[in-house]
């Protein structure tokens, strides 16, 4: 970790901090397998995947599968956003049609129409708060976080000035229409378990 530390003063103090060295010095650290590793503001969070959160993925997977060929969607897979150093692996990610990846192999974030995540208690506060203006700033027209904690979702919808002016609230068992958006479907979530 203190050559993780000197690195990082090192890069800061020439200006060459970047998303690309931050996840470099990240590959090469012992990662335990099944956790997932955002860079949020230029913060490293790393948390591990519990069954309950990927089966919550898997239905969404399931369901957007009607509307989004298997080479459009993204889980786990680094995207890079607007901001200082904000490079997120979301959870679930819908491109629109004709979209390509970067001279990088990497999807460009403003080709995404939908954009899940399944909150951890202990980053719950990144996906209400730097991850939902990122989406926004983005310009993402769906972000949708779900809670299985509480039991319900959140959908946010109409990004404008940095934020999204819409916010649905619905819980676990009630359906999430998006008929009215680029995805074009209703999500079920009676399948979703809680934690």
């Amino acid at each position: 970790m203190t050559v993780l530390a000197d690195r990082t003063e090192m890069a800061e103090e020439s200006d060459e901090l970047t998303l690309d060295v931050m996840f470099e010095w990240l590959e090469k650290m012992p990662i335990p397998e099944g956790t997932k590793v955002e860079i949020v503001g230029g913060n490293i969070f790393m948390s591990p995947q519990r069954q309950t959160h990927w089966q919550i993925i898997a239905t969404l997977y399931e369901q957007l599968r009607a509307v989004y060929d298997r080479a459009r969607i993204a889980s786990d897979v680094r995207i890079d956003f607007p901001g200082h150093l904000n490079g997120f692996a979301c959870d679930l990610a819908a491109m629109a049609e004709g979209s390509v990846m970067d001279s990088k192999g990497r999807w460009r974030y403003q080709d995404i129409e939908f954009v899940a995540e399944v909150i951890s208690q202990n980053t719950a506060a990144n996906d209400y708060g730097p991850k939902r203006l990122a989406y926004a700033a983005a310009g993402v027209p769906v972000y949708l976080v779900v809670d299985p904690y509480q039991g319900e979702c959140r959908l946010y919808t109409h990004s404008r000035h940095g934020d999204y002016a819409t916010v649905t609230k619905v819980g676990f068992g009630d359906d999430i229409d998006l008929t009215g958006t680029p995805v074009g479907l209703v999500l079920r979530t009676d399948e979703f378990p809680r934690d």
